[in-house]
């Protein structure tokens, strides 16, 4: 047993140059596929960072987007580096292809949020400070725009944390995203009421307020014949930013333009019908 030990020593120093001269040019070739890899995975990075800076992307976005980057690119450099040097890397990589799959599983309901707060970053259907309203019942105005999650402040003080990935697959109404908006109110008149003048008393209210915008001029049209009164529907543009003051304010005005000019609001009156029987 000693003396194969020896013999083992004894062969390999023999032929260590030998060995060395044949090792040699594999390792220097990859020492500098090592360092290039660095420098241009450093170069990438920063093009990439620089990309995405331009192009506005949100900042916590980009810092997660680039430190994926970062961690991919290091683990194919060191698989290309272990195979270089002869180190079998199929059991390191089935090994990666699990935990990714694992943790993929495991992190379904994150990862369906990590895309949608990327898709709604990217196309930007609303920002912050819209005030937006979404098929799943979401409603409010933007106060934050995460990863993960949206939040919102609801109308009533409150907030609301929305996932991004059930978010960004609904439809959303976004009432901000236009310099102008349509106020429309609803007001029923008897049927005794003389259309013309019910329609010149509203639009003189309203071409009164500075609120409403003169074009595209407001418009007041009979949107139905209802069972005891004829019910008009009213347009008017504003300002975005001007569309609750004026929606509050101008129902309030109507009413009493309406009421001075002797034009009569009905009521829904409750018939209740009440019978006796006679003591038998």
């Amino acid at each position: 047993m000693k003396e194969w030990g020896l013999n083992t020593v004894r062969f390999y120093a023999e032929n260590f140059a030998d060995l060395l001269i044949k090792f040699l040019p594999n390792l220097l070739f990859t020492i500098v596929l090592l360092f290039a890899g660095l420098w241009l995975i450093k170069r990438f990075v920063k093009f990439l960072h620089q990309h995405l800076n331009r192009n506005s992307v949100d900042t916590s976005l980009s810092e997660f987007l680039i430190s994926i980057v970062n961690v991919v690119l290091y683990v194919l450099l060191v698989i290309c580096i272990a195979s270089r040097l002869g180190i079998e890397t199929t059991s390191f990589v089935a090994v990666l292809g699990a935990a990714g799959l694992a943790v993929g599983l495991a992190l379904q309901g994150s990862l369906s949020n990590f895309a949608g707060g990327v898709l709604i970053i990217l196309f930007k259907p609303f920002r912050v400070g819209h005030n937006i309203t979404s098929s799943n019942n979401v409603s409010g105005t933007v106060l934050k725009i995460d990863i993960l999650y949206t939040t919102l402040k609801a109308g009533n003080g409150t907030t609301i944390y929305a996932p991004n990935g059930p978010l960004a697959n609904a439809v959303i109404n976004n009432a901000s995203d236009n310099e102008v908006r349509q106020a429309e109110y609803k007001i029923s008149v008897s049927f005794t009421t003389n259309i013309d003048i019910a329609r010149k008393v509203i639009l003189s209210v309203l071409e009164n307020d500075p609120l409403i915008l003169k074009d595209p001029a407001p418009a007041v049209l009979v949107s139905s014949l209802g069972d005891s009164a004829i019910v008009l529907i009213i347009r008017a543009w504003t300002a975005n930013s001007d569309f609750w003051p004026a929606y509050y304010a101008n129902y309030q005005k109507l009413k009493e333009a309406l009421e001075a000019n002797a034009i009569e609001l009905p009521s829904t009156a409750t018939v209740v019908n009440v019978t006796t029987n006679p003591l038998p």
